[in-house]
């Protein structure tokens, strides 16, 4: 099954190299970080952005908080600094009960030749109610916004 993904372009800052001059590799769970909050955190209306997936309330109160359970990360090729954004694509592999499993797909800038995949990674992210802080159910809207990224997850290499 096709489904379509989201391509957050992702703009590398100098503190993310390390000294071997590549993406640190901490360095690159923030850049996975600022692609997942672009693709599913509401700026608000002022924004004048109109992505259908963002929907999470971002601002300051909100009564829903988005916390990582569990991430993994393969790292499959160095990233060099480039002024360029990273196309980061992005869809769900799961979506349950209060939680997401979302994955990610690090390639080189759009237009560089060749594409190359530098790192793929999934997160577990569970909803949870800021006032009780427990997992709350993901709303009938979220899920509608999100159902049409929800595709097979990755499979990572097997571990030694």
């Amino acid at each position: 099954m096709s489904v379509a993904r989201l391509h957050v372009p992702t703009v590398l800052r100098w503190g993310d190299l390390d000294a071997y001059r590549h993406v640190n590799n901490a360095e690159m769970l923030h850049l996975l970080e600022e692609a997942r909050i672009q693709a599913f955190w509401s700026a608000g209306e002022e924004s004048g952005d109109d992505s259908v997936t963002q929907i999470l309330d971002s601002s300051p109160g909100t009564q829903t908080w988005t916390l990582i359970a569990r991430q993994e990360v393969e790292y499959l090729a160095p990233i060099a600094y480039t002024r360029l954004p990273l196309d980061i694509q992005l869809w769900i592999g799961h979506m349950g009960g209060a939680s997401l499993e979302i994955y990610y797909e690090v390639f080189s800038p759009v237009g560089v030749e060749p594409q190359v995949l530098h790192t793929r990674a999934a997160s577990t992210l569970v909803l949870v109610d800021a006032t009780t802080q427990r997992p709350r159910r993901i709303a009938e809207a979220e899920r509608a916004a999100w159902e049409p990224y929800v595709d097979e997850p990755l499979v990572f290499r097997r571990r030694q």
